[in-house]
């Protein structure tokens, strides 16, 4: 999935060394935002379905989180050939992913437009919130940046990019808007507090590594939220847990520290942070839009991978 020999070598890929999305995705904070993206998935009923249908999450927690995590840095900072081979290989693999889901008792499909567009803005808003909870933050241009890069990436996936909020405004009423379609069940429930303080067979690293991220991401999140997966903490702990995220968010800023920490929770990802620091300038040092980079290197068909079967 990840040809890390050839991460960088045809162009600067959908963003480049000035983005704002470069700077975000291969932060220290991005962890603990893709913790929290990852729990908030699954609010959605049918992503839900998906997850516990495909079960690989629960089988080998660790491979599975840490794929994701990279295939998300990876679009942000790769080349566009690589880009566009990852995210076409990812997108075949959903299609397969269909089946009924039982509370509405509608098909499903994990390559669905709408569910696309929900993790792609929670992962997009949870690194960001993070970012400036726990990290430098940005500028007010810098976010105006961000959401058009958000935007930009949305191409990869199933979901229309005129979908994706240009603001943080936007992305208010985007969640306001989808609230009432939000909802959990017991397999929900037993997701997000597996992806908050995992257990099962995941090997110890991860479990106490989910653990010391997840007071962090619970503080970032709305009572709402916190209420609905029953996952909420009391205030103190909201308050007590930013200070030593911080000092620990800064002192992984430091690569040769950060990647003593991610390496073993999540080697391929720390594995494509450092195919990005070490990558030379490719052969085209140039940005390209995903339209551009699918027309040189794209194979699938999106339409057939949006589907429901």
């Amino acid at each position: 999935m990840f040809d890390l020999k050839q991460y960088r070598t045809t162009d600067y890929g959908f963003f480049g060394p000035d983005s704002v999305s470069w700077k975000l995705w291969t932060h220290p904070t991005a962890v603990i935002g893709f913790q929290r993206a990852v729990v908030l998935e699954h609010f959605d009923p049918a992503l839900t379905a998906a997850v516990a249908d495909m079960g690989g999450i629960y089988e080998d927690p660790q491979q599975r989180l840490d794929l994701t995590l990279a295939y998300f840095i990876t679009v942000a900072t790769a080349d566009s050939k690589t880009a566009i081979e990852t995210s076409e290989h990812l997108m075949g693999i959903h299609a397969k992913a269909t089946g009924i889901e039982p509370i509405t008792g509608k098909r499903y499909s994990a390559n669905n437009p709408a569910s696309q567009l929900w993790i792609h803005l929670t992962g997009w808003h949870s690194v960001l919130k993070c970012y400036e909870m726990y990290g430098p933050g940005l500028s007010a241009e810098e976010e105006r940046r961000y959401w058009a890069e958000c935007r930009i990436a949305a191409e990869l996936q199933t979901c229309d990019p005129a979908d994706v909020p240009a603001d943080r405004d936007g992305v208010r009423a985007y969640f306001e808007s989808v609230r009432p379609s939000l909802c959990v069940s017991d397999r929900a429930l037993r997701g997000m507090h597996y992806l908050l303080r995992t257990g099962g067979n995941a090997n110890w690293r991860l479990r106490i590594a989910s653990r010391l991220t997840a007071p962090a991401a619970i503080a970032t999140l709305p009572k709402w939220m916190r209420e609905m997966g029953e996952f909420d903490q009391p205030g103190i702990v909201d308050t007590g847990w930013k200070l030593p995220t911080r000092m620990a968010v800064r002192a992984s800023s430091n690569a040769t520290v950060g990647s003593l920490v991610i390496a073993p929770i999540s080697p391929l990802t720390s594995k494509v942070l450092r195919a990005h620091r070490d990558a030379g300038e490719p052969a085209e040092p140039v940005v390209l839009t995903p339209s551009q980079g699918r027309d040189r290197y794209g194979k699938l068909n999106r339409r057939t991978t949006s589907r429901p079967a």
